[in-house]
């Protein structure tokens, strides 16, 4: 079983998706399997993470809001790090055979013994921390600031020299199966393989980079319509989906400089996703050439809507770095108004709790045991507290007690989802799902609104007052959810 996570993602970023960038490989992968239409993350980095590899929503593991760098004195929700009570994927699947294995970003906690091989993986390499300079790491988004970057359970620092973060996570990915192939014949596996792309900073190879250039000289508003116009041909949202009002800066009125330095960050921007899924096609063409995709489990999708950081040009986020956006010596991201292409289309942005900051794609692929038709999109609502219910049904493992998620191989099988309620809060950016309708605010003092997100998946026609009884019912039982899991309520 493999679950592939992409990091700052946005909905319309494959090609698959309605982009115009090329990923031929997860296009392929979703072409051969089954998207859903309506997959939802935990809205930023780490809540995710702890979600995916946990089941639980992210309070009720540990990591209510981010990752602490220290060992501090709160406990619960708030801690910061996967709490001892919670169980992870790798080790609810060891009782039933499985070897684990992770690869990149980790980012649920920063100290031993928190790390990877501490919580039932076999062999780990990566990330520790949040973020990285693609290129070296020694080169981190403030002067002096050391991430943590292991193999197994040794500190290590990549040599600078030729690495690139995400051919480097792939090609310990590949090496963990080649091994197991070697040394553990027959056992099956897990590989939790987490990119750090397309998160920023903006890094990546200039050759692909200048295939982009071109592509972007008239702006985002052109890219976004275009995108929009291709889902509904894919039918990757419902017809006549309408795009939401757009959410950045005013192309014509920036300085012809900007413009410049604009087109250059989304042509890094993408040419970060070729690169990923150019790993990605690496590491399917190991497993096709060793027999073992056809009966491998996939599962691809992204730990949060794109990000807006860096404000609706974004900013160069280490000023003492001053060499071309692309290398090692820049630090940029690519602001709001880029993601608000990327989130296409979709409201709001990474760390909300719109869809555009929690709505994901998300991609299965396993031709040995999908029961729907290839290349058809489901209605089925899913979120990552699912993948653990799931992965262990299939595994035949038992999953934790009391898991708030269900299993989706129901879905997988040809069955239908059925309503669902699913609650979210990071930071009071909070919402309530229960069946199609979805409450959902900016932030703790911002007021409710309400959505049917079924018709109105762009969240432009709100329901608040017409519907102020239900809201008021929704708003009770999103509280009852958040004292149930541990939000520390304003």
């Amino acid at each position: 079983m493999l679950v592939i996570l992409a990091d700052d993602m946005g909905w319309s970023d494959l090609g698959s998706q309605g982009s115009e960038i090329a990923t031929p490989n997860l296009d392929r992968l979703a072409a051969a399997g089954v998207g859903f239409r309506q997959f939802y993350n935990a809205a930023r980095c780490c809540p995710t993470r702890a979600s995916l590899l946990t089941g639980l929503y992210p309070h009720q593991a540990g990591i209510g809001e981010m990752v602490v760098d220290r060992p501090g004195p709160e406990k619960g929700p708030y801690q910061g790090y996967l709490n001892n009570t919670c169980t992870t994927l790798a080790e609810a699947l060891k009782p039933a055979g499985y070897r684990s294995y992770q690869s990149g970003k980790w980012h649920v906690g920063e100290f031993r013994p928190q790390w990877p091989v501490d919580r039932g993986f076999d062999h780990a390499y990566g990330l520790i921390s949040g973020g990285m300079n693609y290129y070296d790491i020694r080169k981190c988004k403030s002067p002096g600031l050391k991430r943590v970057f292991a193999r197994d359970g040794e500190r290590i620092v990549p040599e600078a020299d030729g690495f690139y973060a995400t051919e480097a996570f792939t090609t310990a990915a590949t090496g963990f199966l080649g091994d197991h192939r070697k040394e553990h014949a027959g056992k099956p596996w897990f590989l939790y393989l987490a990119y750090t792309a397309p998160h920023w900073p903006l890094h990546a190879p200039e050759e692909i980079v200048k295939k982009y250039e071109a592509r972007y000289r008239a702006g985002w508003q052109p890219v976004r319509e275009a995108r929009h116009r291709k889902q509904l041909e894919l039918g990757v949202i419902p017809a006549g989906t309408p795009l939401s009002p757009p959410d950045g800066a005013d192309w014509d009125k920036l300085p012809e400089g900007k413009r410049v330095e604009m087109i250059r960050k989304m042509a890094v921007y993408a040419a970060m996703m070729e690169v990923m899924d150019a790993n990605i096609g690496r590491l399917l063409a190991s497993l096709e050439k060793a027999g073992e995709l056809e009966n491998t489990l996939v599962v691809f999708l992204s730990d949060n809507g794109a990000c807006s950081e860096g404000g609706p040009t974004g900013a160069n986020m280490r000023p003492d770095l001053t060499g071309p956006i692309g290398t090692v010596d820049s630090y940029h991201n690519y602001g709001q108004s880029w993601s608000n292409v990327s989130n296409t289309p979709f409201r709001r942005h990474k760390a909300h709790t719109h869809e555009g900051g929690i709505r994901t794609p998300c991609i299965v692929h396993w031709p040995a045991g999908l029961k729907v038709k290839a290349g058809s999109r489901v209605e089925a609502v899913g979120h990552v507290i699912d993948l653990m219910p799931t992965l262990c049904e299939i595994a035949g493992a038992k999953p934790p007690e009391g898991l708030p998620g269900k299993s989706l191989l129901p879905v997988l099988r040809g069955g239908e989802g059925g309503p669902r309620t699913l609650g979210w809060e990071h930071f009071g950016a909070a919402a309530w799902r229960d069946g199609d309708l979805k409450l959902v605010r900016k932030n703790a003092k911002a007021a409710w609104e309400l959505y049917n997100v079924a018709k109105d998946p762009c969240e432009m026609s709100d329901l608040a007052v017409a519907e102020k009884e239900k809201a008021a019912a929704m708003a009770a039982a999103w509280e009852r959810w958040a004292k149930e899991v541990g939000v520390r309520l304003k």
